[in-house]
């Protein structure tokens, strides 16, 4: 497993990846449209100061990992393709990825119930720092994650 620099080739891709229900159940997420999709990769997550990488296994591309300043946190994301889960992709791409960004603290929102992508950020350092109480409007908690300087 390595990290490159996202190139466009692999943004359909990444567009697949995020229309898998299951990935958009786990995330919580919403699906984007392709225009819609990629406006905002070219916009939005590869523009200067964010840090974007491509997963990739073999030359196989199975997923997507970044970071970008949000509300004066530092937040990292990543996205594995479901046909790749459970083999510790993510574990060993965000281990690497925090080689690249050294910010800290830097932080992680996550749907509660997502449990395997916790233990993935708490096998890489994070904590949570709080769980979002009430139950916001769209009815799917998160809990705030947190890597602390060293």
């Amino acid at each position: 497993m390595f990290l490159r620099d996202v190139t466009e080739e692999d943004l359909p891709i990444f567009f697949e990846h995020q229309r898998d229900p299951e990935a958009l159940r786990m995330a919580a997420f919403s699906s984007r449209e392709r225009d819609a999709f990629m406006t905002h990769w070219r916009t939005n997550v590869l523009r200067p100061g964010n840090l974007s990488r491509t997963i990739v296994m073999g030359d196989v591309v199975v997923g997507n990992i970044g970071s970008w300043e949000q509300e004066s946190k530092r937040l990292v994301a990543y996205w594995i393709g479901r046909e790749h889960w459970g083999q510790g992709i993510a574990t060993r791409a965000l281990s690497e990825f925090l080689e690249l960004e050294r910010t800290r603290p830097l932080h992680a929102w996550i749907a509660a119930h997502n449990v395997a992508s916790i233990r993935v950020l708490e096998k890489c350092g994070f904590h949570i720092m709080s769980h979002e109480d009430p139950l916001p409007p769209d009815g799917i908690a998160e809990v705030l994650m947190c890597l602390d300087p060293v």
